[in-house]
């Protein structure tokens, strides 16, 4: 068997310089890590036995909360195999707890740091199990666009969130369902996510993953981006996860500057740690 890097996935903080990074590998072990984006320092969250489906998930504005899909196939549980939780930036503690019973939908999107909306496209399909203090839940589906269950539902929703432009939807080879996004960088590059959905994906993909290229349409310059998991802009800089590391370079009007590694997430091992609330 094929031995494959860390998967990384982050969430940027709207109004605060945190970020939380999902980092899985092997499959059913996860673990969430707080990242101060001023220091390039690191905090462990937890980790727990599952799967956390990071396109599902958010954080809130103020990087305090952080709302999150796991399914652990226990379906005997209380929780019915998985549900969906909010807990304190950057752990796993459930402080907020809904059981779903199954891996449709789930998850949700901050709209504020003290209001949240929860996957659910059924009425009631979310059990809730404990509601988090000082927060409301909306009952109704706050946007335009509807993108279905499932992660596009969540991760398209928060992409336009984050400043990323919807320019294109079309098909790949067999089953692959492209959307592509775009996002204006300094310096007049453009930074191009395709978004896939697709059953036959990748040996070592999911059924949704990203491909990125960056793009200056004023001399035509592309730079393929294809070992990039996941990437967003910090101020003047890019941030994203190749091969299971981290890594951060400014933005130049020739290109990337020089590559700084911020932290390699492949010799990470389970770990059992409680939250400190």
């Amino acid at each position: 068997m094929p031995k494959f890097h860390a998967r990384v996935h982050a969430i940027l903080a709207k109004d605060a310089k945190v970020a939380i990074i999902i980092r899985r590998g092997p499959s059913r072990s996860v673990c969430t890590i707080g990242w101060d984006l001023r220091s390039d320092t690191f905090k462990l969250g937890q980790w727990l036995r599952g799967r956390i489906y990071e396109r599902r998930c958010d954080i809130s504005p103020d990087g305090k909360h952080f709302i999150y899909f796991t399914l652990d196939g226990k379906w005997g549980s209380e929780t019915g195999g998985s549900h969906s939780v909010i807990s304190k930036f950057p752990y796993l503690k459930a402080i907020g707890l809904w059981a779903k019973g199954s891996g449709w939908n789930g998850g949700g999107l901050f709209m504020s740091n003290s209001t949240f909306w929860l996957n659910s496209p059924w009425y009631k399909e979310q059990a809730e199990m404990r509601r988090p203090p000082k927060m409301e839940k909306l009952n109704e589906f706050p946007f335009k666009e509807s993108y279905g269950g499932e992660c596009p539902g969540v991760y398209y929703h928060r992409l336009h969130r984050e400043g990323w432009k919807m320019v294109r939807d079309e098909n790949g080879t067999g089953d692959d369902h492209i959307r592509v996004f775009e996002k204006v960088l300094p310096k007049g590059w453009i930074l191009e996510k395709s978004a896939h959905a697709s059953i036959n994906h990748l040996v070592g993909k999911g059924c949704y993953y990203d491909t990125h290229r960056l793009l200056r349409l004023e001399n035509g310059q592309v730079i393929d981006c294809a070992g990039w998991d996941w990437v967003e802009l910090d101020r003047k800089r890019l941030v994203w996860a190749e091969k299971g590391i981290l890594r951060a370079a400014t933005i130049h009007g020739t290109g990337l500057g020089p590559v700084k590694d911020l932290l390699d997430l492949n010799s990470m091992e389970f770990e059992a740690i409680a939250a400190p609330y």
